[in-house]
């Protein structure tokens, strides 16, 4: 096909055309339904070239403020619903299964391994909060061997990579390997709500829609396991003025949970603390890795 004095209504088929020698079939399926949707999208809002512009410059912004500490695609994915939609799409949960959410711009690679029952949050000010539960099957059988990746916002909020003073150093967040009865504990501080960074392109985004960029107060896990679907998703705080507005549209019934307050006295762990603290027990439920060729959904007969 001649790529020569195309118009704005043979410009579609001839990228696609261009595009048709490709050696991978999903590939060809994916650039064919982007380039349709995309100048469908230009046609639909008849985009000028100030617009055009403005959005290359809004992307170009949003990758110069991607680093190790930060991802701002994946922010702005979220607040755009997109993050939750391929979750969904990917991951449907059957049953006694726990439920799937974002992933969040925040998480850390190479986080501390700790021994169960530490405290990730030494030194850190807020509310005690001791955290427990297992990991198991939809059957209730203890899966062996999972490893639990678990990360927070402290009382105020704010992340570890959010807080300049602590100089790269990772707080609030931690690894654990339960043993074979897939049983967990550990000990941090109870998260708080928090606003999701606006001093970049998404911030411009929530602003021009006339959007709250609050997140309710919630703890992230991200549980792996042989043999098993990665689990990444949230537990969130029961009665959070945000739960039914979160900025990245990421809560579920399923992952509301109780934080239930307790006096100053002995806690779980056998430990006295001196002030009020919280309590936690979720339990996690895995299901198993899809098998090669076999759509997400499929049944035995």
């Amino acid at each position: 096909m001649s790529t020569r004095n195309l118009s704005e209504k043979s410009i579609t088929k001839a990228v696609i055309a261009r595009n048709s020698k490709a050696e991978s079939a999903r590939f060809k399926t994916v650039i064919t339904s982007l380039v349709k949707n995309l100048h469908r999208f230009a046609r639909d809002v008849k985009l000028t070239e100030d617009e055009w512009n403005y959005g290359i410059d809004f992307l170009t912004r949003t990758g110069q403020l991607c680093s190790d500490k930060r991802q701002e695609f994946i922010l702005l994915s979220d607040t755009l619903g997109l993050s939750t939609l391929v979750t969904q799409l990917n991951h449907h949960s059957r049953g006694k299964e726990t439920e799937q959410t974002v992933f969040g711009p925040f998480h850390r690679e190479k986080a501390p391994v700790y021994a169960m029952g530490d405290n990730i949050s030494k030194g850190i000010r807020g509310v005690p909060c001791f955290v427990s539960g297992k990991i198991s099957d939809a059957k209730g059988k203890p899966i062996a061997g999972a490893v639990l990746d678990v990360w927070h916002s402290d009382d105020d909020g704010a992340y570890d990579v959010q807080r300049a003073e602590w100089k790269g150093a990772m707080r609030m967040r931690g690894v654990f390997k339960p043993g074979p009865d897939g049983k967990f504990h550990l000990r941090t501080v109870r998260p708080k709500y928090y606003p999701v960074p606006t001093d970049g392109p998404t911030g411009e985004l929530l602003k021009a829609a006339a959007r709250h960029p609050m997140r309710p107060a919630h703890i992230h896990f991200m549980v792996n396991a042989k043999g098993y679907d990665r689990l990444v998703t949230h537990v969130f705080v029961k009665g959070d003025e945000y739960i039914d507005s979160d900025a990245v549209f990421g809560v579920r019934d399923s992952l509301i949970s109780k934080f239930k307050m307790h006096k100053a006295g002995k806690a779980p762990d056998g430990t006295v603390v001196r002030t009020p603290y919280c309590t936690l027990h979720y339990d996690f439920v895995m299901r198993p890795a899809k098998k090669a060729g076999k759509k997400d959904g499929a049944r035995k007969k």
